[in-house]
């Protein structure tokens, strides 16, 4: 099992910046690619971003490439989200998230993920 928690999130004007953290437990933090997906009221779950095991390749949503980071520091079990440019359509409750397999970034589908935060709300006001 893999024992995820978020940190991070709250109200933020539009155009301002938030930084989300995920502090992984259980498992072999470094054996796992991590990601973030999002989840706005009465929309579907839908990926943010992901990071492979290593950090060496970062793979973005369309809609916030450019404007997020991903990172991760193995040596502290911790995955990152740098949010900058926030606009008010980023208001959602933020998940970090993993699976098992080494390649699930590549559906970009929550339906693939095997281990689940409880998430952390992000409110971006206009």
């Amino acid at each position: 099992q893999v024992q995820l928690d978020e940190s991070g999130g709250g109200l933020v004007q539009a155009g301002g910046s938030l930084r989300l953290s995920c502090a992984a437990s259980g498992r072999t933090f470094s054996n796992y690619v991590m990601g973030w997906f999002r989840q706005a009221p009465g929309k579907e779950r839908e990926f943010v971003a992901a990071i492979t095991r290593s950090g060496a390749n970062t793979y973005y949503a369309d809609s916030v490439q450019g404007r997020f980071t991903i990172s991760r520091d193995n040596a502290k079990n911790t995955v990152y989200l740098q949010m900058n440019s926030l606009k008010p359509e980023d208001t959602a409750v933020y998940y970090c998230a993993t699976a098992s397999g080494s390649s699930w970034y590549l559906s970009r589908s929550p339906n693939v993920i095997d281990y689940w935060g409880k998430g952390t709300l992000v409110t971006v006001s206009s």
